[in-house]
Formats: structure tokens, sequence, C-alpha cells
């Protein structure tokens, strides 16, 4: 089965690559892409992107993007099965808001291809924090006293939490670094703990349903 994978952002991407080879393997057939796209931004009114394409904002461009792999994946005949997964951060959204808000905006879309939303609850980061140890063998010196006080999936600064357990002087200083370098700082994180990552031990419950999507649409 052939799947694209659209995320927010450069670090999601990141982490997609490093961490879908064991879950869609080749050997079993399975093919995939991962986008990353400059932000989430939100759902357009009318279902019509208000920000030009090149500007490359997930959600204004979703419902285009959503139509455009429906009309590519019909051509593809039933001998090739292909989905879209969408990958975004909830942030500070209501959760059954969001979902219902992401449902509605496919039934207009025809042929709408097999497709999953998949939310990082609150940030991308708490899929990290879901495995304290893949973290100190990235980070030998990562501060457990901070993360063992993380309530999972909680709503409480995710990527702050991370940079305080791993980075020197701490999401401060961090912060002080400017928009870029935080950016450029969670693809680190993305890089170096991703492959230290066991998906069979990681209790975060959005990485876990992320999980089992996957491999729900690769057996269907």
């Amino acid at each position: 089965m052939h799947f694209e994978f659209l995320t927010e952002d450069q670090s999601g991407k990141v982490m997609l690559e490093l961490l879908l080879p064991e879950l869609l393997p080749e050997a079993d057939g399975h093919t995939f892409n991962v986008h990353f796209y400059k932000g989430i931004g939100r759902i357009p009114k009318g279902m019509r992107p208000t920000a030009d394409a090149n500007k490359r904002i997930l959600l204004d461009q979703i419902p285009r993007l959503l139509a455009g792999y429906g009309k590519a994946f019909a051509k593809y005949g039933s001998c090739y099965p292909a989905a879209v997964i969408v990958v975004c951060d909830l942030d500070d959204r209501n959760k059954a808001r969001f979902e219902a808000e992401l449902k509605a905006l496919t039934t207009n879309i025809r042929p709408c291809p097999a497709h999953a939303f998949c939310l990082a609850i609150e940030e991308g980061e708490a899929w990290f924090l879901g495995d304290p140890p893949a973290i100190r063998s990235a980070y030998p010196y990562a501060k457990t006293s901070v993360m063992k006080n993380y309530e999972q999936d909680s709503i409480c600064g995710t990527w702050e939490l991370l940079a305080d357990a791993v980075y020197h002087g701490g999401s401060e200083t961090l912060k002080k670094e400017g928009w870029r370098r935080i950016g450029q700082e969670k693809s680190n994180w993305a890089q170096n703990i991703t492959p230290h990552m066991q998906p069979g031990q990681n209790k975060s419950p959005s990485f876990n349903q992320f999980i089992k999507t996957v491999r729900k649409l690769s057996v269907d």
C-alpha cells in the first residue's frame, strides 16, 4: 500500500521518515512519502484556501490537497491501494470540536481518498516524552526530574518541557534565540530521539493511536 503523509513542520517530517520504515516495511509492499508544511494554520471558511499555496500552510490547503489526492488515487486502481494521513498538533484546541471540523471538511470531496487525521496532543514532542528511555538514550544528561512530572498528552507547553529536560539553559534560553532556532532544535530532537523509540513501550495515547491508525490502514 502507498501512503502520503502530511505534517505541519520540518521536525514532523524528520520524525516520520525515521519511524515509518519500521511500521511500513518496503518488504511488505508498502511505500510512502512525507511532505512538511510551514505551520498548521486553520481550516478555511467555505473550504476555499485563503493563502497562496506557495506559503504551504497545512490546514488552509487541506481541502485542495485531499481533493487532489482523491483524483490521483482514483486512477491507481484496486491493485495499488493508497491513503493520505494528516499528522498535526492539537495545540490548545478542543479535541472533539477539532476532530469534528476535520471530519466535516471531507464531506464534499468527491472522490475522497482513503484518509486519516492523527493528532499529537498537545504537540509532537508529546510523542518523544511518551518514551523517556529513548530521550535518555539520545540525551544521557536529560533531567529525569523534569520528565517524571509530565502527564502524558497534557496541555502543558510540551515542547518547552522537553527543552527544559534536554536543552542547555532550558526553554527560556531557547525562546530568546528565536523561532528559527526553536524549529531547528525541534528537528534535532526528532533526528536524535526517534531512532531510539520503541513503539510498543510508548506511553503517549496520541502516539499509540497514530500507530494503530497506520497499521489498520496498511492491512485493510
